[in-house]
């Protein structure tokens, strides 16, 4: 392992300037924040120049985190059964009810439920109280759905759960394999440094392996749209030919490798044709990544979520090894986490088989070890219930009381129906969140005011095993309390106060990090033991480093050197059988759905729904469906589709692209029903899991799709929020107020009446234009002689400039707004498609046209989009590609 130095303090300069240096609460890419107070709430923000992850770069979402931080559903009070409580009164009630369970149903009748966007000192304090005083392995993680499958393949193949690789391998590799991986999207930092990579270096090759044609596609030489489930197939298929070419590092396999000959003995005649690909695209990507060493495998959901996820992970790793592509500069397989601090989870052991600093819950030596350090009463010998079983365990009564600490399982989790109706079938339910606002808190028995970004204080793990320090810049708001202050006092309402009894995350801090020495000299390899007696002025100067960090080892990569973490020192490479996905299109549900992120909203939104210019690139959730089977289906563009399974149904806007492939169809995943009525696509996901890592196979249910029959639909604009009953409805911040979409089964009688009750303006002023008879409505209220609400009805999808009518709300009320357009004299700016500059559509082709702009760069230079993330970028080339083909036809 090759490594780097000691973390260095904060700068004087940026301390002294008011500026707190933080990390961005999103993705696992862990991005350095400059933030900055105003003294009133409202902080600004920028791109850190001096961490390691980002130097400088910010997503739109980063770049959007001062417009996240208000208080309008703040939950700033602790909530008793829907009434508002003080802290010892709540606190106490969550003490005896667990206590109380456990005392009649035992340790196992009780659960966490934690997420991976907690700190690690909160993680580290709600993994010691679950499993080393309640004595119950029933602490699991929302990780659990995006990056268990990665975690158990790297315990297969190299005994503990290691990345071996660093960001800085992207910058020297010569290929880098993308897979299932919407890079641009997902981790925009981490694609524009390959793009920036790439214009460096122009030999640098890119291949996307994904079944759907993605932004990530643009900056791909190669995309190989691989039929779902084929990549242990297209690895297999590697990884024979990696023998066949003479490409095994034989003295690497020989003394560093076990498995070597079963595992090329499984992959030799693997039926290649399950990967959908032709020989053609077969035999060129093989011979591209044969043929280059340098060589970084990067992969993501889309590997990871699901039936045989591990094997996926494992056929990658399978290929690194036999060639000791691994370890090296610009070379190995390369995990991308999808939270903020799903690394840092994994670390202290929030999953529910594992323990702190990589220990394994079922090894007696690593029980005992932790047991001691802790000095704590009891430990669970068996791995507790993970996520899809711990809600299962829910429903069929065998847990009686759970915790949900910063997370949304009744909109996140498969079969989202059956986990609401479990949790609100609970015994006892609490939710710490930093809103009561989500579909889960408001099935909660009592709710706990937490701190959120901006107000938190502690540590994270990125990707590349970077740990950073995340600094509050607000002060706490009401009665909000820190999540590990907030489990510590439960803790010691249950008897067991002197083992939680810290005087600040600093103290966990160092307590964790010596317990990862134990870890260290059990021979895991996550070990940060020489911060153990960190100072608090230390702690709270941190810089980023990489561990582990001990006296003798610091930072950088794993297994170049050949030593592993397995009992023989050896990686493993594991035979691989090609298996079938768990469901498979029939008669009844032909399609197969594929789920995943939009580029400016993440998880359930209950941040980025709160930006008006994050809500405006996707509005609404949506549907997209092949042409072919659009038109098969009778669905035309901006319609409404059924998508239903066994497990429930979702209704979505239809998009028809070819980006995917026929008999195949894609939905995101972050509507939940405080944004919708029908956006849930969870409600349709099955709840099947991998058997080894137990990850829920969330790119893989089978579905039907059909139109949606709706009478009428509709687009409303208003100043306050709503809260329609319709059969479909969407909403979005605007920046004066709301946009929301509708569609309903019946025509209302009175249009104004039924306007009125929609905005609540029983008194406002209205200037209609209704035709009864043909189903036409546009009627626009005003109080004051300015603008408050407006609604635009039709038999067929509403055609109107939502941008420009959305931009006059709270406006001197002009009458010409019933046209639903601007005038000629006030263009409008179309959809948004650079988010950290709000440029929309409509703006960009004008310019293309008006100032012949050729290239990316160009709109860049006129308008700043796509020169900040640069995730609009290949929006930006496939406009310039349809202006140019435009102009041609013509």
């Amino acid at each position: 392992m090759d490594g780097a130095g000691q973390p260095l303090p904060l700068t004087e300069e940026k301390a002294q300037s008011g500026t707190v240096c933080t990390t961005c609460p999103y993705c696992g890419v862990g991005c350095g924040v400059l933030a900055r107070s105003n003294g009133r709430g409202e902080i600004t923000i920028k791109g850190d120049k001096a961490h390691p992850a980002n130097e400088g770069r910010l997503c739109s979402k980063g770049s959007a985190l001062g417009e996240t931080t208000d208080l309008d559903d703040r939950l700033l009070a602790p909530v008793v059964n829907g009434a508002e409580a003080d802290w010892d009164s709540a606190l106490d009630l969550v003490a005896e009810r667990f206590q109380a369970t456990i005392a009649e149903h035992g340790p196992d009748s009780v659960a966490f439920y934690v997420s991976g966007q907690l700190l690690t000192e909160d993680y580290y304090v709600a993994n010691k109280l679950m499993k080393g005083f309640i004595g119950s392995g029933n602490i699991d993680t929302n990780s659990r759905l995006c990056m268990a499958s990665s975690v158990a393949g790297h315990k297969r193949a190299f005994g503990t759960d290691t990345v071996p690789g660093l960001y800085a391998d992207l910058d020297e590799a010569d290929v880098i394999v993308l897979v299932g991986s919407n890079l641009a999207w997902c981790h925009p930092v981490l694609y524009q440094r390959i793009a920036a990579a790439k214009k460096a270096r122009p030999g640098m090759k890119v291949v996307n392996i994904d079944p759907r044609r993605t932004a990530t596609s643009d900056i791909a030489d190669t995309h190989l749209s691989i039929a779902p489930g084929g990549d242990v197939a297209l690895f297999n298929g590697l990884l024979a030919e990696i023998a066949a070419q003479g490409a095994v590092d034989a003295d690497f396999v020989a003394n560093h490798v076990s498995g070597f000959e079963a595992a090329l003995a499984a992959a030799t005649g693997t039926d290649l044709s399950v990967t959908g690909l032709s020989g053609e695209e077969l035999a060129a990507f093989f011979r591209l990544w044969i043929g280059s060493e340098k060589v970084v495998t990067i992969y993501s959901q889309g590997v990871n979520q699901s039936s045989f996820g591990t094997d996926k992970v494992n056929a990658i790793t399978n290929c690194h090894l036999a060639t000791g592509r691994i370890g090296k500069p610009g070379m190995g397989p390369f995990s991308v986490t999808g939270q903020p601090n799903a690394m840092g989870g994994r670390e202290v052991g929030g999953l529910a088989n594992m323990l702190a600093c990589h220990l394994d819950i079922e090894n007696p030596e690593h029980r005992s070890a932790v047991r001691e350090f802790w000095d704590a009463p009891t430990m669970p010998e068996v791995a507790g219930l993970k996520a899809v079983d711990m809600f299962r365990a829910v429903g069929e009564g065998r847990i009686k009381a759970i915790w949900v600490i910063c997370t949304n399982p009744a909109v996140s989790l498969p079969d989202a129906d059956g986990v609401r109706a479990a949790i609100e079938g609970c015994d006892f339910v609490v939710v710490s969140d930093i809103t009561a606002q989500t579909d889960t808190a408001q099935l909660a028995d009592v709710l706990l005011p937490a701190t959120g970004w901006g107000e938190k204080d502690g540590t994270v793990t990125n990707s590349e095993r970077c740990i950073s320090r995340q600094r509050g810049v607000l002060p706490p708001p009401g009665q909000a309390r820190h999540d590990w202050r907030i489990i510590c006092d439960v803790a010691a309402r249950m008897g067991w106060g002197a083992a939680f009894d810290y005087s600040g995350p600093a103290e966990i801090f160092r307590e964790y990090a010596a317990l990862s020495g134990i870890a260290g000299k059990l021979g895991r390899d996550f070990d940060i033991s020489g911060l153990a007696a960190i100072s608090d002025k230390d702690f709270d100067a941190m810089a980023p480093f990489h561990w582990p960090l001990t006296e003798t080892r610091r930072g950088g990569r794993f297994f170049g050197d050949g030593r592993f973490f397995t009992p023989d020192g050896k990686g493993r490479m594991l035979a691989l059988e090609v298996k079938a996905p768990a469901s498979m299109p029939c008669a009844d549900y032909p399609f197969r759905l594929n789920t995943g992120r939009v580029r400016d909203h993440w998880h359930t939104m209950t941040r980025t729904a709160k930006s008006p210019r994050l809500s405006q690139h996707m509005a609404e959730p949506y549907l997209e469906v092949h042409p072919d089977d659009a038109s098969r289906l009778g669905l035309l563009p901006a319609t409404l589709a059924k998508v239903q399974s066994p497990q429930g149904s979702a209704v979505l806007r239809v998009v028809v692209t070819d980006r995917g492939r026929k008999g195949e169809v894609f939905a995101p995943i972050h509507w939940s029903g405080q944004n919708s009525a029908t956006g849930r696509i969870d409600a349709v996901v099955t709840a099947i899991t991998d058997p080894v890592s137990g990850q829920p196979d969330s790119k893989g249910a089978v579905v039907k799709v059909e139109p949606f029959e709706a009478t009428w639909f509709g687009f409303a604009l208003s100043v306050d929020d709503i809260h329609p009953q319709s059969a479909y409805w969407a909403k979005a911040r605007a920046r004066a107020g709301w946009r929301t979409e509708l569609a309903c089964m019946q025509t209302p009688q009175d249009w104004e009446a039924y306007a009125r009750g929609l905005f609540g303006l029983a008194d406002a002023e209205a200037v209609t234009m209704v035709d009864a008879r043909r189903g036409f409505a546009r009627i626009a209220f005003h109080e004051g002689g300015r603008l408050r609400a407006a609604l635009f009805a039709a038999p067929e999808p509403v055609a109107v400039a939502r941008t420009h009518l959305t931009s006059l709300m709270g406006e001197e009320l002009d009458p010409a707004i019933l046209t639903g357009r601007p005038a000629a004299d006030r263009p409008d700016p179309g959809a948004t498609i650079c988010a950290c500059f709000d440029v929309g559509v409509n703006t960009i082709l004008a310019a293309i046209q008006n100032q012949n702009l050729t290239t990316v760069d160009a709109i860049g230079a006129a308008l700043h989009a796509g020169t900040n993330c640069g995730s609009c970028r290949p929006e930006l080339a496939a406009l310039l590609l349809s202006a140019t083909q435009k102009e041609a036809a013509e």
